[in-house]
C-alpha cells in the first residue's frame, strides 16, 4: 500500500489513541480509578513488607525500582508509600510540586513522642508556623554570621579530638568512632548551650538507645487505623519511657542553661543558640509565638523510626556528622592514593602550622572532593525525611494519592549508572569541574534534600567536618590494625538507624606525625 492509501488509517488511529486518552483523562478528574504508580506483587494484611525483609529499606527499594520503576507505590501494612528513584521523578517532588509534597507525615508514634505544637523545624506541619520556625533557624540560629561566631568552639574541640587520637595512639588500635562521635557532641553541644555539659557520656548513652529502639518497625505506625496493633506493640510503652527521660534530661540542660545564664555578667559570655531561642520568646514579637515545649524540641529532639529521624539540632549535628566523619575515614583507609593525595593537599598547605584552624581551611580543594564524594556514596539519611502529599497530584504521569507517604531515595538516585560512572568506586576527582553541588539544585546528587524541606544545618555541619578531617590528615598517619590485611578487607556493612551508619566501629592505628605539635594544641 502507498503511504497516500495508508493516511487516512493513520489519522483514524490518531484520532481513536487521542479520544482514549482524553476519555481516561476526564475519568480522572469525575473521580475515576486513578492510575496509581506501579507496585509489585503483594501480600494480603501485609502488603510489600515482604520485599523488604532481610535487607536495608534504601538497597531493598532501589531494586525494586529496577523492576517496577523510578515511582513505585508501595503498601507497608496498611501505609501506602510511594518511593522515587530516579532524578527526574525527585525534581518532580522537590522543585516542580514542591508545595504539594512540603508538609511532613505524623505517625501514631511520632505523636507520642512530640507533642502538638512541639514538633521543631524537622517534622512541624506545613504552613505559617513552619514558615516562622524555618526564617528563625536560617536567621538567626544557623545564619553564616551565627555559625562563625562558633568557630573558636569548633577549633578548640578538633584540637580536644587530636589530643584524644594521639592519647589513645599509645594502645593501638584507637576506636575512631568514638573519638569522632565525641568530638561531634561535644562540638554541637557548646555552640547549642554554650558549655561542655557533665552529662555528655549520658547524653551519647541516651542517643545511642533511641538510634537502636526508633530502627524497628512499629506495628501501630504500619498498621495506623489498627486498635489491635497499639495493643499488642510493646512500641508505645517504650516510646513513652525514652520521651520522659530525654525530657527530664533537657529540662535538667536548660535549668543549667539559665542558673548559668543568671551567675554571668551582662556580656560576659557570648550568645549561644539557646539563648537565641530564649531571646525570641522573651521578646515575644513573633506572629506564633515559641513556647517552652517547642524550644526543646527545636533544640534537642527523640529519633523517631520506622525509616527515618526526627533529627534538630542535637541529633542532627552530632550523630550526622559523626557517621559522615566515620565513611570519609574508612573509604580513605581503602583508597590509600586518595589519602595520600588528601593529605599531601593539608600538609602542603598548613606546612609548619601547629595546629590547624579554619582560616586553614579555604585551600583544601581536594578534601572537599573527599567529602563531597563521601557524601555521594553514604548520605547520611539515604532515603532523606519522608514527605507527605497534601493534596491529590500527578508525579511522572502517575496519581498521587492525597495522604500518600513519600520516600526519595537519595542513596540510589546517586549510585545509578545513567548518572555517574563506576557509581560504586570512590572516586574524588568525579566533582573536579564544579558542575555538580549538594545545595538542592542538582537532584541526582541529593545528601541534603532539596526544596522547601531542605535541610536548613548544612553549613553549620559542614564546617565542624572539614575542621576535624583536616585536623586528622594533618597530625597523623593511619594504618589498618593486626587481622585486616588489606584494605579491601575493611568492612564496610551499614546499619539502619536515623542515619546509616556503619555497623562496625571503625578501629585504625594513628602514628603521630609531630608529636611536639599535638601537646602545644592550646585546651
Amino acid at each position: 500500500m502507498s503511504m497516500v492509501a495508508l493516511l487516512p488509517l493513520l489519522l483514524a488511529l490518531l484520532a481513536v489513541a487521542s479520544f482514549l486518552w482524553l476519555s481516561r483523562a476526564a475519568l480522572r478528574r469525575r473521580g475515576g480509578r486513578p492510575q496509581l504508580p506501579p507496585s509489585p506483587w503483594a501480600l494480603p494484611v501485609i502488603g510489600h513488607l515482604h520485599h523488604l525483609a532481610g535487607a536495608l529499606p534504601h538497597r531493598a527499594m532501589r531494586d525494586l525500582a529496577a523492576r517496577h520503576g523510578p515511582l513505585m507505590l508501595l503498601r507497608l501494612g496498611g501505609l501506602p508509600v510511594v518511593v522515587a528513584s530516579s532524578a527526574a521523578a525527585a525534581r518532580e517532588l522537590m522543585r516542580a510540586r514542591d508545595l504539594d509534597f512540603a508538609t511532613r507525615p505524623v505517625t501514631r508514634m511520632v505523636r507520642l513522642a512530640i507533642p502538638a505544637g512541639a514538633e521543631g523545624i524537622i517534622f512541624a506541619p506545613y504552613g505559617e508556623g513552619w514558615r516562622q520556625l524555618r526564617k528563625v533557624c536560617t536567621v538567626e540560629l544557623l545564619s553564616a554570621r551565627r555559625v562563625q561566631s562558633f568557630r573558636h568552639v569548633r577549633e578548640e574541640e578538633a584540637g580536644r579530638l587530636v589530643r584524644a587520637v594521639a592519647a589513645s595512639a599509645t594502645a593501638p588500635p584507637v576506636n575512631l568512632s568514638a573519638l569522632l562521635s565525641a568530638y561531634a557532641a561535644d562540638s554541637s553541644v557548646r555552640a547549642i548551650v554554650g558549655s561542655r555539659f557533665k552529662d555528655r557520656d549520658t547524653f551519647l548513652g541516651m542517643l545511642e538507645r533511641g538510634l537502636k529502639l526508633f530502627a524497628k518497625m512499629s506495628l501501630p505506625d504500619l498498621y495506623p487505623s489498627s486498635r489491635l496493633a497499639m495493643f499488642v506493640s510493646r512500641m508505645p510503652g517504650r516510646m513513652t519511657r525514652h520521651r520522659q527521660e530525654v525530657v527530664a534530661f533537657m529540662d535538667a540542660l536548660v535549668q543549667e542553661h539559665e542558673e548559668r545564664s543568671r551567675a554571668s555578667a551582662d556580656g560576659d559570655r557570648d550568645e549561644d543558640l539557646l539563648d537565641v531561642l530564649l531571646r525570641i520568646q522573651r521578646d515575644g514579637d513573633l506572629q506564633f509565638p515559641l513556647t517552652t515545649d517547642n524550644i526543646k524540641s527545636v533544640v534537642g529532639s527523640d529519633e523517631i523510626w520506622p525509616y527515618h529521624a526526627v533529627q534538630d539540632l542535637f541529633a542532627g549535628g552530632s550523630e550526622t556528622a559523626a557517621t559522615t566523619l566515620e565513611w570519609i575515614m574508612a573509604e580513605l583507609m581503602r583508597n590509600p592514593p586518595v589519602m595520600h593525595k588528601a593529605q599531601d593537599e593539608v600538609r602542603r598547605a598548613l606546612a609548619g602550622r601547629q595546629r590547624v584552624t579554619e582560616d586553614d581551611l579555604g585551600d583544601l580543594h581536594y578534601m572537599r572532593l573527599v567529602i563531597k564524594e563521601a557524601l555521594r556514596l553514604h548520605p547520611p539519611v539515604p532515603l532523606l525525611l519522608p514527605r507527605e502529599c497534601r493534596r491529590t497530584c500527578q508525579v511522572l504521569g502517575f496519581d498521587v494519592p492525597v495522604g500518600t507517604m513519600v520516600f526519595v531515595n537519595a542513596w540510589a538516585i546517586a549510585r545509578d549508572p545513567s548518572y555517574w560512572d563506576m557509581p560504586e568506586s570512590f572516586v574524588p576527582e568525579r566533582f573536579q569541574d564544579g558542575k555538580i553541588d549538594f545545595k538542592g539544585t542538582d537532584f541526582e546528587y541529593i545528601p541534603f534534600g532539596a526544596g522547601r524541606r531542605m535541610c536548613p544545618g548544612m553549613a553549620f555541619g559542614l564546617v565542624n567536618l572539614e575542621l576535624a578531617l583536616a585536623s586528622l590528615l594533618y597530625h597523623f598517619d593511619w594504618e589498618l590494625p593486626v587481622g585486616t590485611e588489606a584494605a579491601a578487607d575493611i568492612d564496610m556493612t551499614e546499619e539502619m538507624g536515623v542515619t546509616a551508619r556503619r555497623l562496625q566501629d571503625l578501629l585504625l592505628v594513628p602514628f603521630v606525625r609531630m608529636g611536639r605539635t599535638i601537646k602545644r594544641v592550646e585546651c
